[in-house]
């Protein structure tokens, strides 16, 4: 745990000198407002669980409010609130003839606080979102196939031990910026939760039992500036 939370102290201290080093806009820039699109989750289990890949996981929908604040010509702050699902889709027997089929999905709501950089022109950016984010788990369910329910007291099929999460997330992105109208942008996003959502330890089955999912979300925010 104290290692883990080496990591996010060094990825701070890591953004601050990165923004501190940055060339500074005449006014400060704020944009403000909402993304969204599917995201594909999965679960890193050790002792390892057999279920979907993330790839072939079935999509969910997620997304939320966006505000960025920017002082500098490349680097901004990205603080979000959003709506995501996380979880795990498990399959057992020969494909095609009546798998035993069991997902999960824990829906929370997430807030990362996110060293956005941009790269190119006014109107046309790419760019890259990169920072630590929480979470709180509102709903925990699962959907069993007839043929799962004797599987349900297997070590993965328990209550929720760990509501609250906290973990990394990384996105790649471009956007334009049409005068007067707004910025439209699109990002493809990787979140890791370093918080597992079963107890973990020597004394516990699971030695890891984290989240992690794969989203792309689109995004219109207006572009305020600061007198």
């Amino acid at each position: 745990m104290m290692q883990k939370k080496n990591y996010i102290l060094t990825l701070f201290l890591c953004i601050s000198s990165i923004l501190f080093a940055q060339p500074r806009l005449d006014r400060p820039e704020i944009s403000l407002g909402i993304h969204g699109g599917v995201k594909a989750s999965t679960m890193l289990f050790n002792p390892s669980v057999k279920q979907l890949d993330i790839l072939k996981s079935p999509l969910s929908p997620n997304g939320g409010i966006v505000f960025r604040y920017a002082e500098h010509k490349v680097c901004a702050l990205q603080i979000e609130c959003n709506y995501a699902q996380n979880g795990w889709t498990e399959l057992y027997g020969t494909p095609g003839q009546n798998q035993v089929i069991y997902t999960r999905r824990l829906h929370y709501i997430q807030i990362p606080f996110l060293m956005h950089l941009g790269f190119g022109k006014r109107n046309f950016k790419a760019f890259f979102n990169l920072g630590p984010q929480i979470g709180y788990c509102i709903a925990d369910k699962y959907t069993v196939s007839p043929q799962a329910m004797l599987q349900l007291d297997a070590h993965q099929h328990p209550k929720l031990d760990n509501p609250f999460d906290w973990g990394a997330a990384a996105g790649l992105g471009c956007y334009y910026k049409a005068n007067k109208v707004g910025i439209f942008q699109i990002e493809a996003r990787f979140n890791f939760s370093l918080g597992g959502v079963f107890d973990v330890g020597q004394l516990e089955y699971f030695k890891m039992a984290n989240p992690m999912g794969l989203s792309i979300n689109l995004g219109y925010l207006w572009d305020f500036k600061v007198k």
